[in-house]
């Protein structure tokens, strides 16, 4: 049971766009934050993650971030509203969704806490917050992204793939924006054996992250054998802990046609990562679902 108390002026408020049902690391971030005292969770935008893998990508997402909250008993505890159903078809055209609608509304409420929004996907939602209402550029937030290739060269990357578009909109704009890249987000191995004690044991929602990720890993001939990579629990780390890991400021590059960066030296700095702090992210976790599941869930 958790015996400690964090005051709510030191919360941050959080809001989570996940791609969650594109693979199976966007689970353990979602469970992170709804566990996190520090975090007020003010909702979850489930979202496209293309057409490759299916035809309703953000309706798959809709329905596996039900299912999350369904096993940790925080149906209608927490605030879903959906994303954009695809990517966006221009840079100066947005998809207009209610997920969009959610961050400019909350983006644009007096409250000195920070609004950090984490997207684990890609950055259709937030691309196309900022053209519905540029003025949240200039509010107390902080847009988190989990995608685009290593520094400085860049490339193909999943993430961006699916909207480029929204990537240089974001890029471009003056909002503060801290990027986590490909080379950080898979600093973020765990083996099967370690979901299995560490996991697997604390309760429902426990169980089925760790089968989860088997029975994802086992259905793709491609996947590894016996491990997964975590890559969107670092968003999680670096609200806890801004220095969760190395970063530096650099002016924010964009994106060309084969998703390569472009550097222009137009844009404001943005914060990149350059390592990640696994043992602070996974332990933190552990304990934390270890906490709730002793609290009878």
């Amino acid at each position: 049971m958790v015996n400690f108390n964090i005051p709510d002026e030191k919360k941050v408020r959080v809001i989570l766009d996940t791609d969650v049902k594109n693979e199976v690391d966007d689970q353990y971030a979602i469970v992170h934050g709804i566990l996190s005292e520090s975090i007020d969770l003010r909702g979850i935008i489930p979202a496209h993650f293309g057409k490759d893998k299916s035809e309703h990508s953000q309706q798959d997402s809709y329905e596996e971030a039900m299912l999350v909250l369904k096993k940790m008993k925080k149906e209608g505890v927490i605030r879903v509203e959906n994303g954009a159903m695809q990517a966006m078809e221009t840079a100066n055209l947005p998809m207009c969704s209610d997920g969009a609608k959610f961050i400019i509304e909350e983006a644009m409420k007096e409250d000195e806490r920070p609004l950090y929004i984490a997207c684990l996907g890609p950055l259709t939602d937030m691309a196309s917050a900022l053209l519905m209402c540029p003025e949240i550029a200039q509010r107390n937030i902080i847009v988190i992204w989990i995608g685009g290739r290593d520094y400085p060269t860049g490339g193909w990357e999943y993430n961006l793939k699916n909207d480029v578009h929204a990537a240089n909109v974001v890029f471009k704009s003056a909002v503060q924006l801290w990027q986590v890249p490909r080379n950080v987000y898979r600093m973020m191995p765990v083996t099967y054996a370690e979901l299995w004690d560490k996991v697997y044991p604390y309760g429902e929602i426990g169980k089925y992250l760790a089968e989860n990720v088997v029975n994802f890993n086992n259905a793709w001939k491609s996947r590894p054998a016996e491990f997964r990579i975590l890559g969107d629990s670092p968003s999680i780390g670096i609200i806890l802990f801004n220095d969760c890991g190395e970063w530096e400021w650099m002016p924010a590059p964009e994106f060309d046609d084969t998703m390569h960066y472009v550097y222009t030296g137009k844009n404001r700095p943005i914060k990149v990562y350059k390592n990640i702090d696994s043992r602070f992210i996974l332990e933190d976790f552990y304990a934390k679902l270890k906490l709730f599941a002793a609290d009878g869930e």
